[in-house]
């Protein structure tokens, strides 16, 4: 029974740390959408006058952020492709602890 919970907590750990992995390249996705975002609206001047509830967003504007985004990802794709690596060989693991181990299902929280 020990080694039972000791796989289960192994599990749980590497499983963890994946998640964690994830929300660290969410968090760069969430940060290059957020400065293309801003580069986009400090380049455009905006001469145009709208009413508070008009639009402002256009449809060059939309293209210039969507190049923004791909200029940002270019300059951050070794950090991106290494957090992608790193998913890849977490899953893996995962994958091959539970075929070891035969552990299919997956992480519960154990109740006492």
């Amino acid at each position: 029974m020990k080694i039972d919970a000791e796989q289960r907590a192994m599990l749980a750990r590497m499983e963890t740390a994946q998640a964690e992995t994830a929300r660290h390249l969410a968090v760069i996705e969430r940060q290059i959408e957020a400065r293309a975002e801003r580069m986009t609206t400090s380049s455009r001047v905006k001469a145009r006058q709208y009413g508070r509830a008009s639009a402002t967003w256009t449809r060059s504007d939309q293209r210039d952020f969507q190049a923004n985004v791909t200029a940002l990802r270019f300059e951050r794709r070794g950090e991106i492709d290494a957090l992608g690596r790193k998913l890849a060989r977490q899953a893996g693991a995962i994958a091959a602890f539970r075929v070891r181990y035969r552990s299919n299902e997956p992480a519960r929280e154990s109740v006492s």
